[in-house]
């Protein structure tokens, strides 16, 4: 018996010393990624015991960036304005790659299977597609209208079958990116949907997928399971005989704004949420809100939707009761609440409060702060359980 303990401790002292011990074994469920727009970093945090866990540096402009998980929620990309894809392993607290794939970028998305990752890039207009293993370069689809003039790519979402969909700002389209072959994608293109497209979302079963429109008031609609009908205005008109105020910050666009039977978006220039029926795409109530909205996010559970708003409101956050479309709470939890996320099932929100350099976790049952987690400018904040869901 003292020699079998004996081999053990050579044997545990042997692997030490090579650098091959294996570390504490944890989930990937619970964890979520910050990032820290200032310092080019981003944090990994632990949002079932409140505690941060690593930094990761050396991942460049972050002054606007979004990240996708993996199929596994191991592993993060990062997409920066400085046109960077990182690759980040969140249980290792690690950059393990990182590609500089265009001049200015401002997000991404990854394929219903995992395999691909796809950046929708301002400079030069376009998407490109990597291999998510690797970063290995797939695909360039420029996006040039009739004439061959460029334009902006926003709203890039994934969809079924290794299909994307996404807007040009200036041409006034949606594309549709068959991604089977990702070294020979296939692309359909919608045209005239409406003036500047600026942002995009696909629902939660990947059937819909809504364009918001800054250059008028409406949003353009393609309904994927019947594609050969083509792209609808919805809510044309919302903000007729209202004067627009000042955009301060563009509003943005996601999924888990849909409630129920409910979608939730916010209007651009205006004081208003509004609602449309999910099913008929007719307008169903407007929410007067503090200021102008910025993200419109549902709780898991759909019952109440969240508000953050522009400046100057944006030390605001109010709560929307989806039954009575009132709003029932106004909360003050810091300067600058630029992004929200909820946990898997709802039991609490973060809040990235960029100016106080915190994280403000909310239960949302009794709208009482539980923790505050110190962050260096924090924006957007991403749990890991979108590695499972669609639109994310």
């Amino acid at each position: 018996m003292n020699r079998i303990k004996t081999l053990a401790a050579a044997a545990a002292a042997m692997l030490l010393l090579a650098g091959c011990a294996s570390p504490a074994l944890r989930g990937s469920g619970d964890l979520g990624v910050v990032i820290e727009r200032a310092n080019g970093s981003v944090q990994v945090v632990d949002n079932s015991h409140l505690t941060p866990l690593s930094r990761v540096q050396g991942l460049g402009d972050l002054s606007h960036a979004s990240l996708v998980y993996s199929r596994d929620a191991r592993y993060v990309y990062v997409f920066g304005r400085d046109g960077g894809i990182s690759k980040v392993d969140i249980l290792a607290g690690k950059l393990v790659a990182r590609v500089l794939q265009a001049g200015n970028s401002i997000g991404g998305a990854i394929s219903s299977d995992g395999r691909i990752v796809a950046a929708q890039n301002y400079s030069p207009g376009g998407v490109k597609l990597f291999d998510a293993e690797t970063l290995a370069p797939l695909a360039d689809i420029p996006a040039l209208d009739d004439n061959g003039q460029p334009s902006k790519v926003v709203g890039l979402a994934d969809l079924p079958g290794n299909r994307f969909a996404f807007s040009l700002f200036e041409a006034g389209e949606i594309w549709l990116l068959d991604a089977a072959n990702p070294r020979a994608p296939v692309v359909t293109k919608y045209r005239n949907v409406g003036r500047q497209p600026y942002d995009g979302l696909a629902s939660g079963d990947g059937r819909y997928y809504i364009a918001g429109l800054y250059g008028e008031d409406g949003l353009a609609l393609l309904d994927n399971w019947h594609p050969d009908a083509g792209v609808r205005r919805i809510l044309p008109g919302y903000g007729q005989g209202q004067d627009k105020q000042p955009v301060y910050k563009m509003p943005h666009l996601r999924g888990w704004s849909l409630a129920g039977d409910y979608a939730f978006l916010p209007a651009i220039g205006h004081n208003t949420v509004l609602v449309a029926d999910s099913r008929s795409w007719q307008e169903a109530a407007r929410v007067p809100v503090y200021g102008q909205p910025v993200f419109v996010m549902a709780e898991p559970s759909g019952r109440r939707v969240w508000v953050n708003f522009a400046f100057p409101h944006n030390d605001t956050v109010q709560v929307i009761d989806v039954p009575t479309m009132q709003v029932i709470k106004t909360l003050k939890p810091g300067r600058a609440i630029l992004h929200m996320e909820f946990t898997a099932r709802g039991d609490a929100v973060w809040l990235s409060s960029r100016d106080d350099d915190k994280l403000v976790v909310i239960d949302t049952q009794s709208f009482a702060t539980v923790a505050e987690l110190p962050a260096a400018n924090p924006s957007g904040i991403f749990f890991s359980w979108r590695a499972g869901r669609m639109g994310m």
